[in-house]
């Protein structure tokens, strides 16, 4: 071989698909739903820091993220020196991978769990085991009955991306308690902020009490800065240090740190996202169950919508009519549903059209 070879199982990893981003055509108006983007966009507060930074771009950042750390510890209660800030959760989900996995490890994942998962995990020579889920949920005793020697780490997306189930806090504990002391939890909390079951916790306990947990968290959700690519992670002193030894130097920029302050401390637009949300979730799940179409229960801002296996009724059929009316949903093969789609709660007149489309689409001939 003339020329460099990737690591040994880099191409087998099927890369990242994000969602379908829609090309704007005269005289129509489109709707993007594909990416669980808020239709608030990110707290104005946020966007006024972001500007008057604009004028020192010159200058690196503070490398620890000190004042966003700070933030973080305050709107939730945390030891600062306990956080990692990372350019949005994805880097810190490949930063642990690449820090506690290795050749011959293995690291568990669920059926339908969050692709980055398996990427992170594959590009450190581990070996992705998938437990199967029930109901489209994360199931505890799948994920233990596939505990072996070599398991090292457990992904679990909680709430989960695509599916929009959760998983309540007393079989998260019942996890941890599960899972050998060496192996470590690591709990995605992206959507955590649209939960509103009193059986949900982030896992802010776990971490705080157990020296084998981790809990990560977003920007680009609730608070609108997915653009500026910032997340964070709570864990144990020891991890934390293990993984700011990787970390590069500078790798939260000065604006998406700031914006971040700004959008954490802004709870009144945080808490009117969260209420948009709910009430438009719980009218698209029953207005599209009206419909004869199932929507798996969502604690998130998307809902899990399921087509029928019938010529002309498929969710490929579906999806090809609602982007042909500007509404691009999530088409969803590559997460093993292939007879769903995914759509983002939007505003509501993208809400609505969503739903008139649907009604067309199951009534055509």
């Amino acid at each position: 071989m003339n020329r460099p070879v990737p690591n040994p199982g880099i191409l087998d990893i099927a890369p990242y698909t994000p969602g379908k981003t829609p090309v704007p055509e005269p005289g129509r108006k489109v709707f993007k739903l594909s990416a669980n983007e808020t239709p608030f966009g990110p707290s104005p507060k946020a966007i006024e820091v972001y500007k008057d930074v604009a004028a020192h771009l010159e200058d690196y950042p503070e490398g620890t993220s000190r004042v966003l750390r700070q933030a973080i510890g305050r709107a939730y209660g945390l030891d600062p020196n306990r956080i990692i800030c990372g350019a949005g959760s994805d880097e810190i989900l490949n930063l642990l991978a690449h820090t506690y996995l290795s050749q011959g490890d293995e690291a568990i994942s669920t059926a339908h769990g969050f692709l980055v998962y398996p990427i992170a995990t594959m590009a450190n020579g581990a070996k992705n085991v998938v437990a199967p889920e029930t109901n489209f949920t994360a199931d505890v005793d799948a994920i233990l009955a596939r505990v072996t020697p070599r398991t090292k780490l457990v992904w679990l997306a909680n709430p989960n991306n695509p599916t929009g189930t959760y998983v309540p806090f007393d079989e998260v504990k019942r996890l941890r308690a599960g899972l050998p002391p060496h192996v470590l939890l690591v709990l995605d909390a992206a959507y955590s902020d649209y939960v509103s079951r009193n059986d949900y916790e982030l896992g802010l306990e776990l971490v705080a009490t157990t020296e084998n947990t981790v809990m990560t968290h977003t920007f680009s959700k609730i608070h609108g800065l997915a653009a500026l690519r910032i997340g964070w992670m709570f864990g144990p002193a020891h991890i934390i240090d293990a993984v700011n030894r990787i970390r590069g130097p500078f790798n939260v920029s000065t604006p998406a740190m700031l914006a971040a302050v700004a959008a954490i401390e802004d709870t009144a637009h945080i808490q009117k996202s969260k209420a948009f949300t709910e009430e438009w979730r719980n009218w698209l799940t029953e207005e599209i169950g009206k419909l004869g179409l199932k929507v798996t229960p969502s604690v998130a801002n998307f809902v899990l919508i399921h087509f029928p296996t019938e010529k002309g009724k498929t969710s490929a059929d579906a999806d090809a009519f609602l982007t042909k009316r500007g509404l691009v949903l999530r088409a969803l093969n590559n997460y093993g549903l292939p007879h769903a789609l995914r759509m983002t709660i939007g505003t509501e007149e993208a809400n609505r059209l969503v739903v008139d489309a649907l009604r067309d689409f199951m009534a055509a001939k």
